[in-house]
This record gives structure tokens, sequence and C-alpha cells, in this order.
């Protein structure tokens, strides 16, 4: 549970203790609801933010508590497009990523005197646990591909080079997205 900020806390010092420290963080875990406004508990809002939220924010702290130590750290947040296209059925979902959009602003300012970069990526649709119900089935997938500018989903092996760029020398001047 990414939102358990003991279970967090005692990762990252398993982390330390097994590695000596930590040089990317990819913070790729979120949970989607994809409800009417008006159809939505606010049970499940909490549940939403309390992972897509709160717990990038935990892994974020940490991890930079880390990194600082050795004055170097990269750190990758996954957003999503669903926020700029405000798409309907998306509200919490959007909003969560959105909050972890400004909150990589911030935080990629704030970390910069300690030469750890924090990065949002924000790719369309991908083949992943999250997405399973409409990508398991090859029309679905086709279907929700259609609105992509390449046609279909993304694979990992799309997002492997920004990621590489991200988290390597190449990124060192990356930092704190500006949109």
């Amino acid at each position: 549970d990414v939102s358990d900020e003991r279970a967090v806390v005692k990762m990252m010092q398993s982390v330390r203790r097994t590695h000596g420290g930590l040089d990317a963080l990819l913070n790729n875990a979120g949970i989607a609801s994809m409800n009417h406004a008006l159809l939505t508990p606010g049970a499940t809002m909490e549940r939403v933010f309390q992972t897509n939220v709160f717990g990038t924010f935990l892994f974020c702290r940490e991890a930079a508590k880390l990194m600082g130590r050795k004055k170097f750290g990269r750190i990758v947040n996954f957003a999503t497009v669903a926020t700029p296209l405000k798409l309907e059925g998306e509200a919490v979902y959007a909003a969560s990523k959105a909050a972890v959009l400004h909150m990589t602003k911030i935080m990629g300012k704030e970390l910069a005197p300690h030469h750890i970069t924090v990065n949002a990526l924000a790719p369309g649709p991908f083949v992943s646990k999250m997405t399973a119900f409409a990508t398991a089935d090859a029309d679905m997938r086709d279907k929700v591909g259609a609105d992509v500018p390449l046609g279909r989903v993304g694979r990992d092996e799309d997002i492997a080079g920004c990621m590489q760029f991200l988290c390597g020398r190449g990124g060192a001047y990356v930092t704190a997205p500006v949109t």
C-alpha cells in the first residue's frame, strides 16, 4: 500500500540498508475510477487520492532523503493525458493526477539544490493492469488506440527511452516541468 506512510518509510530504510542509497524513482503506482461525478462515492475519491497523490508524495519524500545523501537523484512521476483532455467520467482520476503534476513542479524546485531532478510524464493509454479492462480485448484496444495520433495504445518499450533519458546523465538539466 503506497499510501501507508510507515510501510513506505520502512521500505526505503530497507533500500538504504541493502543498496546504500537510491539513484532513481519511477512513481507509477496509480488507480482510477471511471465514474460520472454524480455517481462517485466519497470513499472512491479518497482511495484514488490516497494512492495517486499521497502515495506519490510519500515515495518522493523518502526517496529524496536517500538521494540527498549522495547529492544525486532522479524522480519521475506519472501523470495522465486525462487531465488536460478533461475526459468525462474521469474527474477524480484527472484531479488526482493534476495534483501529482503540480506537486512535481514544486518538488522539482525544492529538490534542485540537492541535485535531484523531479519530472512528470503524462503518456496516453498504455497496456497495464489498470487499463486491462480496456486493452485485453483486441477490438476494445483498437478503439481506445484510435484516438491516439499513432493509432494504438502504448507499450513499455514506447516509454523506456524517455525514462532512460530522464533518469540518466542526459536528464541532469531537466526538472520541474512547466506547462
